[in-house]
This record gives C-alpha cells, structure tokens and sequence, in this order.
C-alpha cells in the first residue's frame, strides 16, 4: 500500500508539512509505504487549457498532456492507495502552487458530462489538512468553509472519499518580536503551540492511519 502527502506550504518544517508528517505517520503504522512531496521544490505550472486530456481518442485522454516537474507525482498519486494534500490558507485560500496542482490533477479525470463525473475506475480515499493564522470562528465570519467544502466535494468526485482537518491560529513565528505583528497576542499563540497544536497532530495521525485502513 501506497500513501502520499503533497505539501503546499513554502515551509518544509512548520506546520502544515508536520501535519501532513504525522498523518504519513499514521498511515506507516498500517504497514503503508509513504512519501512526502513539497510542491515549493518543484518548477511547474496550472493547468494552460489545452484540453488535450479531453480530446477525442487522443494520447493524453483523461491524462495530463503538459510534462514539468509535476508529472513524475502526477504519476505516482494514479498508483497511490490514498492521498493528503496540505496547505496553508493564504487569503482565504490555498497556496498558488497547490492551486495550480490542482488544477493539473483533477481536471483530466472530470468529464464533461451531465452529471459531471470521473474516469477514475479505481476510487481510493483522500484527504485535504489546511493550516491558518485566524480562529474558527473568523474562518466561518469570512466564508472559508466554502472553499474547505467544494475542494472536498471535487476530490470526493473525482476519487471516490474525502475528508477536511483544520488547524486553527497556528504559530507563524518563532521570534515575533522581529515581525511588525499585533493581530494577537504571540504569547498565546505560543501557549497554543504546546497544547492545541499537539492535539492537531494526534487528528492527523489518525486521519493517516484512517487512510490506510480504508
């Protein structure tokens, strides 16, 4: 068994990627294979609308035709027994590199059809974690449930089953006394660091382990 994590936060070591490490975590004490991929170390772009992967009896029907630094994963995630995609919440919304990578994952496997559906044959189960600096309520105050729900919605679609982890006023500093910061009090957010945090972690790893099972 296969699982991968696809890291969309420019930071290797920081929230979102040590979520995402300890839901691979989980999936590992299933007996899964894992592997990590940070989207930031790769050079590639969205999808640019050549809709070669939906042209009739073409090569790349259902296939993303561009070849880039995203299509060796691309490749890899058609094999994979399971996925977790991660990102920060840049306003309102995931980073542009996982943007983009969505867009060169899902769209060849939507079919332009009434319902739209997938030319997935294979259905395996998914999952999405998101780190933000603002608290729950805010995130419902400013309509961030919609993006968490339609992102879930196409990649329950396109594979079969999702599901959504949020981390919520997550540490984005380690000294803010450098930063020109007073949206809250960083003391707090350190205090948070060393008891909400590890409990976010707790969720991810059973989301991996979850996974695995599935």
């Amino acid at each position: 068994m296969k699982i991968m994590a696809i890291n969309g936060s420019p930071r290797k070591t920081w929230n979102t990627a040590t979520l995402l490490e300890k839901a691979l975590e989980g999936a590992a004490s299933r007996g899964a294979e894992t592997e990590l991929i940070h989207l930031y170390d790769l050079d590639f772009k969205g999808c640019t609308s050549c809709f070669a992967c939906k042209l009739k009896d073409g090569k790349s029907y259902g296939a993303c035709a561009m070849r880039d630094g995203i299509t060796p994963v691309l490749e890899k995630i058609a094999h994979a027994d399971a996925f977790v995609l991660g990102s920060p919440i840049y306003f309102g919304t995931v980073t542009g590199e996982m943007r983009s990578f969505m867009e060169r994952l899902l769209f060849p496997y939507l079919m332009y059809s009434r319902p739209p559906s997938s030319l997935r044959t294979r259905k395996i189960p998914t999952a999405f974690i998101y780190t933000m600096n603002g608290a729950e309520e805010t995130t419902r105050e400013y309509h961030y449930p919609v993006h968490f729900g339609m992102n879930e919605n196409y990649l329950a679609r396109i594979f079969g089953k999702s599901q959504t982890l949020c981390s919520y006023e997550t540490l984005q500093f380690e000294d803010y006394s450098k930063m020109v910061f007073n949206y809250c009090d960083p003391e707090e957010r350190r205090v948070r660091r060393q008891t909400v945090f590890p409990e976010d972690c707790r969720k991810a790893f059973e989301m991996g382990a979850g996974l695995a099972d599935e």
